[in-house]
């Protein structure tokens, strides 16, 4: 065994040693260092500074409780999370998860992708992520506000505009912000950058709404175009009604693909004529619906229960958009019999393990989450600036930088990709990409 294999497995022994149920966290960490092999090999420094050690080992983690009354009167106690991951390269950025499914693990997984994604955008800000095990589903806008009050108490003690600043994720829209924001400014004083994704009455940006979404789009159209392809005329498989599928669905509608499915946790809608972005939003973040409405509404599309992965229809282009592992081994080669072409992650860590490998081995060109994603902390960097700055850009700029932050995070891919010889890993090409700027930075500081 190589001396550079066996300190990458040397790490992963003590990953899994020391955080043995930790299983969401050990998939993302040991993709990614499976695929530093190369770089390791051209920088030895790295080994004897024990650079991955000090990588993969948050800086701070947090967990406290949070307490919060119901409507009826009633008591419940939620966890709350915060992982400051790493700030080799600024503050600490990362969103906010507010999700039955939270836990360390999982906390810390996204924080470890936040990393690398802050990264490739090119500004900097450093990794970190946080949550709480509490489900916004089905709450009332009281009960929301009582529970964000109390998640926001604890979490000022950590976070500041120089420090940490946090962001939306699954379960943490414009509503929740708001609140947490209001907790803050009551317990700290006005600091408008505290905060991302913020109304824009109160410090937010123009399309910070519809960043990541638009963001996908913008790097899937990237991956194609340097394959001397075009999304004219494609066909696309997106699961989700979030955000970030919304936005996507609209997207890609511009640049001439059709869109035949959503989805949500339940089923999934086909519509072969193309799915209707304007009839999803109203579903979702208007009347906080269910995705089976849209079949009620629109004639041509059909709904069904299960997973839209387990849906057999030819198609060009797959999008995953809902959360993390919902694409298995199965469903991959799925995609591919449905003669998929490319498949660029909206979601985190949408696909395990072996459905990755399944992509590769059949030659279908994989855009990661931690690049393809990318687009909702780039403009929340963004509004950070402009918060800096106490100006409001326009749509079409923040639209204009975020397009050029995307296709600007690919070209870093194909480059590492290129230089390490790779044949087209842009996963490889964006965990390499990533990783080099955080590493040089961290040998330039010292022991941190």
């Amino acid at each position: 065994m190589s001396n550079v294999k066996s300190h990458i497995e040397s790490v992963k022994d003590e990953i899994q040693r020391r955080d043995p149920d930790q299983s969401e966290f050990q998939e993302a960490v040991f993709t990614v260092l499976d695929s530093l092999a190369p770089v390791l090999e051209a920088h030895p420094e790295y080994i004897k500074a024990n650079l991955l050690s000090r990588l993969v080992e948050p800086e701070r983690a947090i967990q406290f409780r949070v307490p919060w009354q119901d409507d009826e009167g009633q008591f419940h106690v939620n966890r709350g999370f915060r992982v400051q991951f790493n700030s080799a390269i600024g503050p600490y950025k990362g969103g906010l998860r507010l999700h039955p499914t939270v836990n360390l693990s999982v906390v810390k997984f996204l924080g470890f992708e936040q990393i690398l994604k802050n990264s490739l955008t090119g500004l900097p800000i450093g990794g970190a992520k946080g949550g709480s095990d509490f489900d916004p589903k089905g709450k009332s806008d009281s009960e929301v506000m009582r529970f964000c009050q109390s998640f926001m108490t604890e979490l000022q003690r950590h976070i500041g505009p120089d420090l940490d600043v946090p962001a939306g994720d699954i379960g943490v829209g414009g509503r929740e912000i708001g609140y947490l924001f209001g907790a803050y400014k009551r317990l700290r004083g006005y600091q408008n950058g505290v905060l991302t994704g913020k109304g824009l009455t109160f410090g937010g940006s123009l399309a910070r709404t519809e960043a990541t979404g638009y963001g996908l789009l913008y790097y899937t159209n990237a991956l194609v175009k340097a394959q001397g392809d075009t999304l004219t005329g494609k066909r696309i498989k997106i699961s989700g009604s979030g955000n970030v599928a919304t936005y996507a669905v609209q997207k890609a509608t511009e640049l001439g693909a059709k869109v035949i499915t959503v989805s949500d946790s339940n089923g999934y809608i086909y519509d072969p004529k193309g799915i209707d972005y304007k009839v999803v939003q109203q579903i979702k973040e208007v009347e906080r619906g269910r995705i089976k409405e849209y079949a009620d509404r629109v004639a041509s599309a059909e709904y069904h229960g299960g997973s839209v992965w387990d849906f057999d229809v030819d198609y060009d282009i797959a999008l995953p958009c809902a959360t993390q592992n919902e694409i298995n081994k199965d469903q991959a080669k799925l995609i591919v019999k449905d003669g998929v072409k490319y498949i660029c992650e909206g979601a985190n860590m949408p696909s395990y393990p072996d459905a990755i490998a399944v992509y590769q081995d059949s030659n279908i060109l994989y855009g990661p989450a931690k690049a393809a994603n990318a687009g909702g902390v780039a403009v929340s960097a963004l509004e950070m600036s402009q918060n800096s700055e106490r100006l409001s850009w326009s749509f079409e700029t923040v639209d204009n930088r975020l397009q050029d932050i995307m296709e600007d995070i690919f070209e870093k891919s194909e480059a590492a990709d290129k230089k390490y010889q790779l044949d087209k890993n842009y996963q490889a090409g964006a965990n390499i990409a990533g990783f080099e700027k955080v590493a040089t930075a961290m040998m330039a500081q010292g022991l941190i």
